[in-house]
């Protein structure tokens, strides 16, 4: 008898690396929005600050502002495994020691900052050799797609478990349980990486020093229309728009007048939103048409963002909350898989790492920015802007789409002339 055929909306599950991949990663990352949820609720209750809120975020994401552009160099020199291996190692490290301040309640909030920079520091390398990985762990290139869009069923599967459950862990034993099982959880994927079986990369010949590697990936991005403005809106996004995310802890004591538990259902409900619009991408059959439903996302959370800054109930919030999740992954799902399917895999550690920094070396900035503006006029005023900027950008993307349902592929004949040619790349 024949094997069964493997349904389409999981087709991605067929390949044994992404499958250990799939099943690892997602409990570290229920592991993972439990310590975002318990993080943010922690400072809170340290400050009654959304400054502080504001100040947490950009610890936490300014590292990979700092250290992507390197890091991508790093990532396109290194055996992708074995980083992963290591960075997961030492994002366990960080989180155990995070959960042991907190569990003898000695925890300062130097020190949390303190932590939050060491764990941004590390995910500055872990996020881009991640993405690369994507490409080794599944064979066959037409089932890409679908593995991207189940990395994002599964970030946001973990996002609608991780913060409900955190915050009743939160409300009933406090905020260290929660990052003690997010460091065990990294003990899942790091045995699920060490069971995978690839062939070790090896960099051919001397390395180019790490400038020209870095000023070659920047300059091939720019000479890229696809990759340069996907790239922008998810940059401009990020620091405008998902900012809301870290004012969630204001949001649920001030306006909803709730607690832990109401924070961890707004996480949650945003969870249920990009869980559905993973679901979503991972039903499409095929690539055509992704730069209109990035455009369509963005246009979409940044309505909802509008809509969630004048929720005043509990329920309107919630629903508005899974809309703005929608939104939001459907752009960044939709981007990731253009610029995987896009990139030559000579750059692809380096346009990666430029996404990271679209998406976490932005936030920072935006975090900063917004705390400290809702300390001044408030979390639903901040947020409302933020959506309004988003909608904009949304919009000037969408003017740029061709009648094909795609940007267009021509590239700048001077920025691609300075991308000096790959000798081994015919």
């Amino acid at each position: 008898m024949g094997s069964r055929p493997v349904p389409r909306l999981v087709r991605a599950l067929a390949h044994r690396n992404f499958r250990l991949f799939f099943g690892g990663q997602t409990i570290s990352l229920v592991g993972t929005w439990m310590t975002r949820v318990a993080t943010s609720w922690l400072a809170y209750r340290l400050t009654g600050s959304e400054l502080m809120l504001g100040l947490v975020g950009f610890c936490g994401q300014i590292p990979a502002l700092l250290l992507a552009p390197v890091a991508g160099v790093i990532v396109d020199r290194v055996d992708h495994r074995r980083l992963l291996v290591l960075t997961q190692a030492l994002l366990l490290i960080q989180a155990a020691v995070l959960a042991v301040l907190t569990l003898l309640d000695v925890i300062t909030v130097t020190q949390l900052l303190a932590l939050q920079l060491v764990q941004g520091a590390f995910t500055a390398f872990d996020m881009p050799a991640r993405q690369a990985f994507v490409v080794e762990m599944v064979d066959d290139r037409r089932d890409l797609p679908n593995a991207i869009a189940l990395n994002s069923i599964m970030v946001n599967s973990s996002r609608v478990i991780g913060p409900s459950v955190g915050g009743a862990l939160i409300a009933l034993v406090g905020e260290g349980w929660c990052f003690g099982f997010d460091a065990l959880s990294y003990v899942a994927v790091i045995a699920s990486l060490l069971a995978m079986t690839t062939r070790r990369q090896v960099l051919d010949g001397p390395a180019p020093p790490v400038l020209d590697e870095l000023r070659r990936g920047w300059r091939y991005v720019v000479a890229t229309p696809p990759i340069r403005t996907a790239l922008a809106l998810v940059a401009v996004t990020s620091t405008l728009g998902m900012p809301y995310t870290v004012l969630m802890p204001a949001v649920a004591a001030e306006t909803l007048h709730g607690g832990p538990d109401t924070l961890g259902w707004l996480m949650g409900a945003v969870g249920v939103g990009a869980l559905g619009g993973g679901v979503y991408l991972a039903s499409r059959e095929t690539e055509a048409g992704l730069a209109r439903v990035i455009a369509a996302g963005t246009l979409f959370f940044g309505g909802s963002l509008v809509a969630f800054s004048l929720s005043n109930v509990l329920w309107l919030a919630l629903v508005v909350a899974a809309a703005t999740g929608v939104g939001f992954i459907v752009q960044l799902a939709a981007t990731n898989t253009l610029l995987q399917t896009t990139v030559e895999q000579r750059f692809r550690g380096r346009v990666m790492s430029f996404y990271t920094m679209a998406i976490l070396g932005t936030l920072p900035i935006g975090s900063l920015l917004a705390g400290a503006v809702a300390d001044r006029v408030g979390a639903p005023l901040t947020i409302g802007v933020g959506g309004v900027v988003c909608l904009v950008a949304g919009a000037r993307f969408m003017s740029g789409i061709g009648p094909d349902g795609a940007v267009p592929r021509r590239r700048d004949e001077e920025a691609e002339a300075s991308v000096v040619p790959n000798p081994d790349v015919a």
